[in-house]
Parts: structure tokens; C-alpha cells; sequence
């Protein structure tokens, strides 16, 4: 599902914040090299994670689901000079494809890689983090706030992805669709978590902003 026309979408581009090369760099390899590109974050949305990085400029930020790492370059953007960048990815092939361009971005140094199940992985990462991103397997991302909530502070944000599921979580579903139900139950969770404050940005397939209370 388009939410918003070709027409109006391409506008959006053109008028916000040029793509930087080297992500478009990226891009163009994932595409060529690795299977399911469309997962890539994209121009857009990366400026809108790049410009939320760098209005909350964290010390720490956790990335659960790194895929080729164009979402970790965008949000790394907005690190303090000594911040780090964990990112945890399950999918071992894609470790030195995201390197050369963690590298290559300049934040190479500040940018942790982890390569697991985030279910193990989080819970083993004694830090406070700032800013903190779900975008990995869908039936988990519940699981995946629990964990992440419990490293963070009152202002933390967590930022998670793909919330509206291509416009399925309005659509009738289908008994099968476990990752359709998960996520509308996930909304619907943080909509009512006194934890956080929350809301639903528009973006691409959707993107959830929620306040850590």
C-alpha cells in the first residue's frame, strides 16, 4: 500500500535534505549483492532518523536489526563525539558488507557490531541508551521492547519500524498472518504502556516515536 501518491512522495524528496553519496553508494550495492533490498531504510526515511539522532544528540544508541547499516550511518549522524552505536544483526553475511561502509562513513569507530539473537544480546549490554531502534524480525518486537526499555533512562526514545505493515494492520487478517497480528497487538500495547508516550509517524511503512516517561 502507497500512503501517500508517487507524485507527492517524490516531492517530499526533492525538499527535504539531499541523500549523502555514500549511502546512496550503498544502496546501489545492496541492491546489486543482497537479497530482499527493499528492507533497505531508504532517502527518506534515513534524513528523518538522521535529523531525530541529531535533535536528541545521544551518547548511546541501540540498533536491533542492522541489515547493510544505511539506519546505523543515519542515526550515527547525531552521536556526541564519544558516543558509540551498538547494532545488532542476526544474518552474519551481511558483518563486512556493513563494515566497509561503517568505515567508509566516517563513524566507523563508533559503531559496535553485533552479530546473535538481540534476545540474548541486549540484556549482556551494560549501558544506558539514548536512542534506541526496532527494526528486525516483526514477531519479536514486543520481546524486542522489553528488552531495550530496560536499558534506558526517563527521556530515552525508541524509535520502531514497519508499524503499519504495508497497511495491513487495517486491513482483514488473515489467520496465518502472524506478523500482521503482532503488530497491531504491538501498537496497540504502546498506545496503552504508561511508560512511554507514544505516536505514530506516517513515514514510509510507518515509524513509532515513543518517550521513555
Amino acid at each position: 500500500m502507497h500512503f501517500l501518491s508517487p507524485i507527492l512522495e517524490n516531492y517530499i524528496i526533492e525538499n527535504s535534505e539531499a541523500e549523502p553519496e555514500i549511502l546512496t553508494e550503498l544502496t546501489r550495492e545492496t541492491h546489486l549483492k543482497v537479497v530482499q533490498p527493499r528492507m533497505i531504510t531508504g532517502h527518506f526515511q534515513g534524513r528523518v532518523l538522521s535529523l531525530l539522532s541529531k535533535i536528541t544528540s545521544p551518547k548511546n544508541i541501540l540498533e536491533i536489526g542492522t541489515y547493510t547499516g544505511y539506519s546505523a550511518i543515519c542515526l550515527a549522524e547525531g552521536l556526541q563525539q564519544t558516543g558509540e552505536l551498538h547494532t545488532i544483526e542476526v544474518n552474519e553475511e551481511l558483518h563486512d558488507l556493513q563494515r566497509k561502509y561503517f568505515d567508509k562513513s566516517g563513524y566507523g569507530t563508533q559503531i559496535v557490531q553485533h552479530t546473535g539473537d538481540a534476545l540474548d544480546i541486549v540484556p549482556t549490554l551494560d549501558l544506558c541508551f539514548d536512542l534506541i531502534f526496532i527494526d528486525a524480525q516483526k514477531v519479536n518486537y514486543d520481546a524486542y521492547f522489553e528488552a531495550a526499555i530496560k536499558k534506558t533512562r526517563s527521556g530515552s526514545i525508541i524509535l520502531s519500524d514497519n508499524v503499519l505493515w504495508s497497511g495491513k494492520v487495517v486491513e482483514p487478517l488473515a489467520k496465518s498472518d502472524k506478523a500482521t497480528a503482532v503488530l497491531i497487538d504491538y501498537n496497540q500495547k504502546l498506545k496503552n504502556d504508561p511508560r512511554v508516550e507514544t505516536v505514530i509517524l506516517p513515514v514510509r511503512d510507518g515509524l513509532t516515536l515513543s518517550r521513555v516517561k
